[in-house]
């Protein structure tokens, strides 16, 4: 069965437009935390570094979804959409639905 390249398409400008959208919310959360002691407390400036950091890993792999969906695009524009980068079979369809960035079958997905 041929896959549905502009409906793949769609779906993976979706997928970053919702990226972009959290990314505009997030940014608040991984700006510097003050450590001036007089305006906050101790714990609650240890709970700041916490919700930073966390702030940030999450920052770090939006950008890599990103990334991943942006070359998922290029794949669609090229023609090799639903292939997989490594051994060259096509990605299962339900694999697909489910992470349509993804660029490995099951198997190979395994060996990376």
């Amino acid at each position: 069965m041929p896959i549905d390249l502009a409906r793949y398409k769609s779906l993976l400008e979706k997928d970053l437009e919702q990226l972009s959208q959290l990314d505009a919310i997030s940014k608040q959360g991984a700006d510097t935390v003050e450590l001036d002691q007089s305006k906050i407390g101790r714990l609650s400036r240890m709970d700041a570094l916490q919700q930073q950091a966390m702030q940030q890993e999450q920052n770090r792999r939006r950008e890599l979804k990103v990334k991943q969906i942006h070359a998922a695009l290029k794949r669609v524009h090229e023609g090799d959409y639903g292939w997989c980068m490594d051994c060259g079979e096509p990605i299962n369809m339900k694999r697909l639905e489910i992470s349509p960035a993804v660029e490995f079958c099951t198997q190979c997905a395994d060996k990376h």
